[in-house]
């Protein structure tokens, strides 16, 4: 498919044969009806709209907060997001889906489910929608008072944006891309980003009749050291194959590196980027809005320790003026968190977004080189994945992963090159020990050689892998940078 693999609009028409099929991959698929679909999110209260409430915050210069959140059982996941609501005080509210769900296992899924119920505990890592169906989840977005979104990591998300956008979600999370590589190991990736072309035209039909669903590419991808110039190119790639499907909407993101001037400048950058790229493919109708995630790599096992994780991550969101901020927890090392801790994540990041959004991160030369240098790496890349995609982007991505142009570190795709190595340099930024094959100057290979030899002459050690390593545990040991001890 790779060669035949195209980012023109899907026919609506054409499409509808796929839509039958998808639909009866699994009972609950039979209660989806468009019209009738369409009509429910008509008669939505606006304030339920997620990409609305975006761009209000947006005008208003405001950060929301959102969790993450999901267990199996019905009554159980509803109770978990009120108390997120009401006593988190969260702005915007998730369903994280479950891993049967996410591999298209939907018996297992069901398995895990009734278990669920017997047990009295949830058996699943999140909420199996798809199981649940188009009547238990309206179910679930009619008992909240705020937006909520469909989280997940899904190569084929076709099914579950079926009945999940016909149940009254209006936000839907994830890409060809960033939901495949980082989360798959044998997907051909152009097969991810048909489906998800799939996901993008019935968002876009929605749209075409007066809906707004907000769609959000997902940013961090691996989490690990994931350098500026990788996670823009995978979100503005995405962005464009979304705009063409027709969403209108878009939240594009990124994932917290550390370093405030850094991940500051990263923010900036991502929507001059999203606009530039857009308007070159004569798209000028689409919002952009941004987010930013909270460190997703390891934390402190120290409840307070981690405290100070999740404030850096607030003031960074706060400065970097993000529209939204995913929410860490404080139980992050000792694995799923107490609706308790996930409560106080939230609490304790609106206090930080509160107290600095009237404050403005200081324009200086640092910042600025930082942007520079993360528009230049994106743009060469950008560049050449049109290139190699002869005015394509879905083919030049393809095109792109397979030369190593995009290269995501630590992600276990076969298709992903897996040449790239990035480290910290002497302030914590993240840089690359080894670029692989990404298409950067002379001058930008000089300047990572130059910043990672001063953290090398500073540690009296040479640049080398087991700097990379150190960088990933610096964290969750109490530092940002892995220094020798």
């Amino acid at each position: 498919m790779a060669e035949q693999i195209t980012h023109d609009r899907l026919d609506w028409d054409e499409l509808q044969e796929e839509r039958t099929a998808v639909l009866a991959s699994w009972p609950t698929g039979k209660e989806v009806d468009l019209d009738e679909a369409v009509e429910y999110h008509r008669k939505m209260p606006q304030e339920l709209n997620f990409g609305m409430r975006l761009l209000q915050a947006k005008g208003e210069g405001k950060t929301l907060s959102q969790p993450r959140a999901g267990v199996a059982d019905l009554n159980s996941h509803r109770e978990l997001l009120l108390f997120l609501q009401n006593e988190g005080g969260a702005d915007l509210l998730p369903t994280t889906i479950d891993s049967y769900t996410r591999q298209n296992r939907y018996e297992e899924a069901e398995k895990g489910l009734a278990e669920s119920v017997r047990e009295g505990r949830s058996l699943l890592n999140g909420f199996p929608a798809v199981n649940h169906g188009v009547a238990n989840c309206r179910s679930l977005v009619e008992a909240l008072s705020v937006p909520v979104q469909v989280r997940h990591g899904t190569p084929d998300a076709r099914l579950l944006a079926e009945i999940t956008l016909a149940a009254g979600f209006t936000a839907y999370e994830g890409g060809g891309i960033s939901y495949n590589i980082p989360y798959a190991k044998r997907v051909p990736l152009d097969q991810s980003l048909r489906d998800w072309q799939y996901v993008d035209r019935l968002v876009g039909y929605y749209q075409e009749q007066g809906i707004t669903i907000n769609r959000e590419p997902f940013g961090p991808l691996t989490g690990t050291l994931v350098a500026p110039c990788i996670s823009h190119s995978v979100a503005v790639i995405e962005a464009i194959l979304a705009a063409k499907q027709g969403v209108k909407n878009i939240t594009i993101g990124y994932g917290q590196c550390g370093n405030i001037a850094q991940d500051v400048a990263a923010l900036q950058t991502l929507t001059i980027l999203a606009e530039e790229y857009l308007e070159a493919e004569e798209i000028d109708d689409v919002d952009i809005t941004t987010v930013f995630h909270q460190w997703m790599g390891g934390f402190p096992a120290d409840e307070a320790k981690a405290f100070g994780v999740i404030s850096l991550g607030g003031i960074t969101a706060a400065l970097g003026k993000a529209t939204k901020v995913i929410v860490k927890t404080t139980h992050e090392a000792l694995g799923i968190p107490t609706k308790e801790a996930n409560a106080q994540g939230i609490r304790a990041t609106k206090q930080v977004l509160n107290m600095l959004q009237d404050q403005i991160y200081p324009e200086n030369p640092r910042l600025a080189e930082e942007r520079e240098i993360i528009l230049q790496e994106t743009r060469l890349i950008l560049d050449k994945t049109l290139e190699l995609g002869e005015g394509d982007w879905a083919r030049g991505a393809v095109r792109a992963f397979a030369a190593g142009v995009i290269d995501v570190p630590f992600a276990p795709s076969s298709y992903n090159a897996g040449r790239t190595m990035p480290a910290r340099d002497n302030e914590g930024a993240v840089r690359f020990l080894n670029w692989g094959n990404l298409p950067f100057t002379k001058e930008i290979q000089d300047f990572h050689r130059a910043k990672l030899a001063e953290r090398g002459q500073a540690e009296k050690r040479p640049p080398n892998f087991q700097m990379v390593i150190d960088d990933i545990y610096a964290i969750g040991q109490g530092r940002l940078i892995g220094r020798p001890r």
